[in-house]
């Protein structure tokens, strides 16, 4: 997976019976072309078209490197 990175979108969702709120995660395989990102860097990905079969997303820009 040369100049691909794994997205993991963590949100919060109060279940409609219990009220509790649960974690609901996706995880999206991004274009990084230059291979920037690293383990832990919290990034912006925005749509663009399919580069290939599970790719739909473009790393736009790292917002914060991981220590």
């Amino acid at each position: 997976m040369d100049k691909t990175v794994i997205v993991l979108a963590e949100r919060l969702m109060k279940h409609k019976v219990y009220h509790k709120y649960i974690k609901r995660r996706a995880r999206y395989a991004a274009h990084d072309e230059n291979n920037l990102c690293n383990i832990g860097d919290k990034v912006q990905i925005t749509e663009s078209r399919p580069i290939s079969r599970k790719k739909r997303w473009r790393v736009s820009k790292i917002v914060e490197r991981a220590v």
